[in-house]
């Protein structure tokens, strides 16, 4: 059996957007979300299958990436950068 036959798996983009429901309107770091997720698990591993996740739901309208205190171009950033959900202004 797998991680995915389980019926306690869930998605790593379903996560992050709990992970950012609880915060509210904050933005969060990579580290931050991975370490909600796996706080006593491999949660570095996680970074990067992350930020292949977070493009995919930017992409969607999801959420938003932040550099910088912008939002960014999912297809194109590069660095330091902040997961939020999307503004209901």
């Amino acid at each position: 059996m797998t991680a995915h036959d389980s019926p306690r798996a869930v998605p790593l983009e379903e996560s992050i957007v709990d992970v950012l429901l609880q915060a509210g309107s904050r933005t969060l770091s990579a580290p931050e979300i991975a370490l909600a997720i796996a706080p006593e698990g491999d949660w570095p591993g996680l970074l990067m299958p992350i930020r292949s996740a977070a493009v995919a739901l930017a992409q969607a309208g999801r959420l938003v990436i932040y550099r910088k205190g912008k939002a960014a171009d999912p297809g194109d950033f590069r660095g330091v950068y902040r997961l939020g959900l999307p503004r209901q202004d």
